[in-house]
């Protein structure tokens, strides 16, 4: 098996799994290739353990070795840190082995896979244990992160929320790693990304994605993937067809881990 796939998230955890995937590096030669700042957050088996993936203010660099085989699990914005009991801004741009969070956790997920357990089942496993040991993601900060998405203010998605402007920046940065502002950047960032690997033209891609122009959302490409557009426009084909995860607006539903 070469490329990326996804997989449905297990009903069971639904309300913090995206999706499932899997991604393997051709056997003759090695796989680079980004990975993009999205909004989430991901557990993944890699090189025989745990690693987490926090969330990306640019560009994230992926080197894989041939024939190398990775496993993953893409949660909800807001949900891996409710999960792991450690705020998202001590995660932000970093990848840290699960060992270093929760040894214990990280200890018994290896184990089941070195047991024979498939790694992608043994990180559903995983989740629904970290799950019942630090509670489920808090419902408001799903909620607050669709009204930024959706492009409301920051004192209006505060007080729809309930919440004073301090407290949104508060616990937007505990859940998603950064601000309000820069959660709405990621977000609408992901949206044009989908759009732009569908074919559609950069200016329809700006007008529906909610960019004031075509430039604003070069901009905002470049500021955030560290390319043009026009560049971004292949390297997403490359990626879509065989190397690296991309964002998704949504995650399919299903049984999948």
């Amino acid at each position: 098996m070469t490329g990326y796939r996804e997989l449905p998230a297990p009903p069971s955890l639904r309300v913090e799994v995206e999706c499932g995937w899997r991604v393997s590096a051709p056997d003759a030669a090695p796989a680079d290739g980004s990975v993009l700042p999205d909004g989430c957050m991901d557990l993944m088996w890699i090189d025989g353990r745990v690693v987490v993936a926090g969330p990306d203010t640019t560009a994230h660099p992926v080197h894989r070795s041939p024939g190398s085989l990775a496993h993953g699990l893409r949660l909800h914005p807001g949900a891996a840190p409710a999960l792991l009991g450690v705020p998202a801004t001590a995660l932000r741009d970093q990848r840290v082995p699960l060992a270093e969070i929760a040894p214990a956790a990280a200890r018994r997920t290896a184990q089941s896979v070195d047991d024979g357990r498939d790694p992608l089942a043994a990180l559903a496993d995983l989740a629904r244990s970290l799950r019942a040991e630090n509670g489920a993601p808090d419902p408001a900060v799903r909620l607050a992160a669709r009204h930024i998405a959706a492009g409301r203010s920051v004192a209006d998605t505060a007080d729809a929320m309930g919440w004073t402007v301090r407290t949104l920046h508060r616990r937007a940065g505990a859940a998603f790693g950064y601000g309000p502002t820069t959660l709405r950047r990621v977000l609408r960032f992901r949206v044009a990304v989908a759009l732009l690997a569908a074919g559609r033209a950069p200016a329809d891609v700006a007008a529906h994605a909610g960019y004031a122009d075509q430039p604003h959302l070069s901009r905002e490409v470049r500021d955030l993937a560290g390319v043009t557009v026009s560049a971004l426009r292949p390297h997403q084909e490359r990626a879509r067809r065989g190397g690296h995860r991309w964002p998704r607006e949504t995650g399919p539903a299903g049984e999948g881990c």
